[in-house]
């Protein structure tokens, strides 16, 4: 593609999908650097390679939607630079205490903003759906995760209820910082309203009350999906 052709495509693309591959982006990069962290920390060689490969997915998934958005004419730097500080801000609030809070938030965690991802992603273009749906999706390791995490449960059932609290409040955060997130980016907002209103965003127009409160309403309509992931972890919601 011809830089002016690229701009052109940029500038074609519907309200809010940099954005949204910015957003994503970042925080696949962010994704891969905690996994890696945690692949050091891991208690044996069975569990350091497992999360080692998904942290090296999360980088494909980067280099990917960073493509994406060169693709378009858009500055991938320029383009998650919004992001940064917000969700930086919600890994610190959210820093797990041990190996299997921080299995449970690679899992749980990852998992609602990949729902997320894929619904707003939706009323995007064909081929930015196509991305974050490749982006988001959920492999054979991360479901190794989930055993890592039931297996310790059953082992020792104490576990269950701080976990299952632990889970809760990753959901809560990532609904918060999401908020803020839109109240920042009304395109953004906006994009994520017709993902909750199946394309009629009506609500008080782009960055109106209306968008930000279908941010809420999306998340909230995720827990089905969320109760899932804490049964296949032997939690409980």
């Amino acid at each position: 593609m011809t830089d002016t052709s690229a701009t052109s495509a940029a500038a074609q693309a519907p309200s809010g999908v940099v954005d949204l591959l910015g957003l994503l982006a970042y925080a696949e990069l962010v994704s891969f650097f905690r996994l890696s962290d945690a692949a050091g920390l891991a208690p044996d060689l069975a569990a350091k390679g497992e999360l080692a490969g998904v942290a090296a997915t999360e980088y494909r998934h980067y280099r990917m939607l960073h493509e994406r958005l060169a693709a378009m004419g858009a500055d991938p730097e320029a383009a998650m630079a919004p992001f940064v500080e917000p969700l930086d801000a919600w890994h610190g609030r959210t820093e797990p205490r041990t190996w299997l809070e921080s299995l449970v938030k690679t899992y749980v965690g990852d998992g609602i903003a990949g729902d997320f991802y894929r619904t707003v992603a939706e009323h995007a273009d064909a081929e930015t759906a196509e991305a974050v749906r490749g982006a988001v999706s959920e492999t054979e390791r991360a479901e190794a995760v989930a055993v890592r995490v039931r297996t310790a449960v059953q082992e020792d059932p104490k576990l269950a209820g701080p976990l299952s609290l632990w889970a809760r409040r990753l959901v809560g955060e990532a609904l918060s910082q999401a908020q803020l997130v839109a109240a920042a980016r009304p395109e953004l907002a906006a994009l994520v309203a017709r993902g909750a209103t199946g394309g009629d965003s009506g609500e008080g127009g782009s960055g109106g009350k209306g968008d930000l409160a279908a941010v809420s309403r999306l998340f909230a309509g995720l827990t089905e999906a969320h109760s899932a992931r804490l049964e296949a972890m032997g939690l409980s919601g």
